[in-house]
């Protein structure tokens, strides 16, 4: 297996779920050592999500989030198991979690606790609403942050109800935020030897990719609404029915309209003065759609693709997860990888989606049993001696699951 870039780097999760989890796994996926520290009794609470629930073993959904993690069980009311958190701080690089603000400091895990025990550490908070502000206690999870972030007032049919994304969006990208902004902090402490907290919002990272209807409604005084799968620029860039569904074409720009007039046969279009320039066409869209759907409908949306493909026009069908699972671009991507879990059998998941041309992640550790790994973390991240770790057990302070 070759060396991975961020092999070197140590990381204490304390995070569940989603948020934080995904940023931790973007670490572990490249090499970090990732020592997720779990609750005692439940672990993390995706060990109880859809598919196959298992607190000890992990669901599906556990399975692929946390990947290349290590496990350890702690109660961290109990002061012996505070204690063991400050031995691994002192070898740790990074600490990611995402309780509500304050959480953390009442168990006596916060930043100003951390710090003491390595003025270094790379701590990264993500939470709902941020450290700071007016909404800073208010609960959130990935709808309410869809929902007051941005993208549920732009998502969903014309007039329609507001939809979020089909999936936790707000969770997934903050995550992102964090992975980046640890790698930054990263490169500021091997600079100045100077750690740092870092303090991510699901809210704030919703609203800083809402692409550029921001600068709509802030330039143009035009608060964008929601309008389907159309764009706010272009036209005609949308979802339209085929003979046998669906098909997705963007057409971005008049040197793409004229190659698409050519190859629906409706060269007259080029020069109808609805539709001479994009943001003409974007102004009489309603007018525009149907002609390119009684085009569509006569066709197959393979037929289209192919078509559109040859002629070097972007478009595309809407795949299902049935056919994204199998997909060959999929698999030539090496986006789905398969291998035998000890608790869940030979089971598939998404792989990375980062590809280096000299460390590449190829190799992937399944996630672990509740403590599963307790003593190995403590013995080469906390000095413990085999004694002692036997007498934290025999206290109760430590677990194993048999």
């Amino acid at each position: 297996m070759s060396k991975r870039p961020l092999e070197d780097l140590v990381v204490l999760d304390f995070t569940k779920v989603y948020s934080g989890p995904y940023c931790t796994l973007l670490l572990a996926d490249l090499g970090a050592t990732v020592i997720k520290i779990e609750r005692k009794g439940s672990g993390d609470d995706s060990r109880a999500f859809r598919p196959n629930p298992n607190i000890i073993e992990g669901s599906g959904y556990f399975m692929y989030i946390n990947r290349n993690k290590k496990s350890i069980e702690l109660d961290l009311k109990d002061p012996k198991a505070l204690e063991i958190v400050y031995k691994l701080c002192e070898k740790a690089d990074i600490v990611v979690e995402n309780n509500a603000p304050g959480t953390s400091e009442k168990l006596g895990i916060g930043y100003e606790d951390l710090k003491k025990h390595n003025p270094k550490i790379i701590y990264g908070s993500i939470t709902g609403f941020g450290q700071y502000g007016p909404y800073r206690n208010k609960p959130a999870y990935d709808l309410i942050a869809q929902a007051m972030g941005g993208y549920m007032a732009l998502t969903g049919e014309k007039g329609g109800r507001p939809l979020k994304l089909g999936t936790s969006m707000g969770d997934a990208i903050a995550g992102v935020h964090m992975a980046y902004a640890i790698l930054a902090a990263i490169h500021h402490r091997d600079r100045t030897g100077e750690g740092q907290f870092i303090d991510i919002a699901m809210m704030d990272s919703c609203f800083a990719t809402l692409e550029n209807h921001v600068m709509i409604e802030t330039m143009e005084d035009v608060t964008p609404i929601r309008n389907g799968n159309s764009n706010q620029n272009a036209s005609p860039f949308n979802t339209y029915r085929t003979k046998d569904g669906y098909v997705c074409i963007a057409v971005a720009n008049d040197g793409l309209f004229e190659r698409f007039c050519n190859a629906i046969d409706r060269t007259d279009l080029i020069h109808d003065p609805r539709f001479e320039i994009n943001a003409i066409r974007k102004s009489n869209e309603d007018q525009l759609t149907p002609l390119v759907e009684e085009w569509t409908l006569q066709h197959t949306t393979k037929e289209i693709c192919d078509l559109f493909e040859e002629r070097r026009i972007p478009a595309g069908p809407i795949l299902g997860l049935d056919e994204l699972v199998n997909d060959p671009h999929i698999l030539a991507r090496e986006m789905m990888i398969e291998h035998e879990h000890p608790y869940g059998g030979k089971i598939r998941m998404p792989g990375c989606p980062i590809k280096f041309s000299e460390t590449p992640i190829d190799t992937f550790e399944p996630s672990a049993r509740l403590s599963a790994d307790t003593e190995e973390i403590l013995q080469k991240y906390g000095d413990y001696t085999p004694e002692e770790i036997e007498k934290l057990y025999s206290e109760g302070t430590i677990f194993k699951h048999e």
